[in-house]
C-alpha cells in the first residue's frame, strides 16, 4: 500500500510537468494543402507551393506548370472529392477558432503587432489587424504552445514585415482567422495558417511558412514560397519535463519516509 501511494505521488509530480500547450487544431484533410482556394488560384511569377494546392467549388487555376511558371512541390486537386472534403475540413477548423474564448488582456483590437513579443493564447481584434515591422512568438520553451488570432474583418502586414518564432514556438501552432481577407505585403516573411472567409493575397515576393485558405474567394500568389509546417518532435521536451518530474517524485518519496520515520 505504500508503495503504491509513493508510485502515485511520483506519477502525479510528472504530470503536473506536462506540457501546457492545446492540442494541435484538427485541420483534418486539409493538413496537406499548402494553398486551397474557394474560387480561384491565381500565380505570377515563379511561386513554390510546397505542399498540396487545391480549389473548390471553383475551378480555375491558373500559373502553374505546364503552362505558367510556378511549381507545386504535392498534388493539385480541382474541384474534386479532395478539394471538397479539404475545404469542409477548413470550415470546421475555423469555425473551431472562432468560437474561442480570450483574455481580456488579450483583447488587441486598433493595435498593430509590430514590435510586440506575444506568448501562447487566443488573440481578439473586433476589426482589422495589421503588421509593421517584426511580431514575435515566444513558446516559452514548450513545442506545442498555440497562438490563435481572431480577426473581425482584414489581416494586413506593411512591406518587409516578418513574424519571429522563439522559445520553441512552431508554425504549426500558429493559426490566423480572418473574417474578411488577408494580404500579405511585398517581402513579408510570415508564419501560420491563414483561414480566411474570403480571399487571400500574397504580394511580390511574400514567403509564407503556413497555409493559405480561402474559404470563398481567390488565393492570389505573385512569385511566393508557401510551405507546409511540419511540427517538430517535442522528444527533448518531454525528456526534460519527465526528468524533473522524477526529481519531483524522489524529493516527495524521500520526505514520505522521514515523516513516517518521525
Amino acid at each position: 500500500m505504500k508503495i503504491k501511494h509513493l508510485i502515485l505521488l511520483a506519477v502525479a509530480a510528472s504530470a503536473g510537468l506536462s506540457p501546457q500547450g492545446k492540442a494541435q487544431l484538427a485541420l483534418g484533410t486539409a493538413t496537406t494543402f499548402a494553398v486551397l482556394g474557394g474560387s480561384t488560384v491565381t500565380s505570377s511569377g515563379s511561386t513554390f507551393v510546397n505542399g498540396d494546392l487545391g480549389v473548390s467549388p471553383g475551378t480555375a487555376i491558373t500559373g502553374f506548370l505546364p503552362g505558367g511558371l510556378g511549381v507545386v512541390n504535392g498534388t493539385t486537386h480541382n474541384d474534386d472529392p479532395v478539394a471538397a472534403q479539404a475545404q469542409a475540413d477548413a470550415f470546421t477548423a475555423y469555425n473551431s477558432l472562432a468560437g474561442e474564448s480570450y483574455l481580456p488582456a488579450n483583447d488587441l483590437t486598433g493595435q498593430d503587432l509590430g514590435g510586440r513579443t506575444l506568448t501562447p493564447g487566443v488573440y481578439f481584434f473586433s476589426s482589422s489587424a495589421q503588421l509593421t515591422g517584426q511580431l514575435t512568438l515566444n513558446g516559452q520553451g514548450d513545442p506545442n504552445a498555440r497562438f490563435d488570432f481572431r480577426i473581425g474583418s482584414t489581416l494586413g502586414t506593411a512591406t518587409s514585415s516578418s513574424v519571429r518564432l522563439i522559445g520553441s514556438a512552431q508554425a504549426a501552432n500558429v493559426f490566423w482567422q480572418v473574417v474578411s481577407s488577408a494580404t500579405l505585403g511585398t517581402d513579408t516573411q510570415f508564419s501560420g495558417s491563414i483561414l480566411a472567409d474570403q480571399s487571400v493575397t500574397l504580394d511580390t515576393g511574400a514567403d509564407l511558412s503556413g497555409r493559405a485558405f480561402a474559404l470563398n474567394a481567390a488565393v492570389t500568389l505573385d512569385g511566393n514560397t508557401i510551405t507546409v509546417p511540419v511540427p517538430e518532435p517535442p522528444g527533448t521536451f518531454l525528456l526534460f519535463t519527465g526528468f524533473l518530474g522524477m526529481v519531483v517524485g524522489v524529493r516527495r518519496m524521500r520526505r514520505h519516509f522521514q515523516d513516517s520515520a518521525d
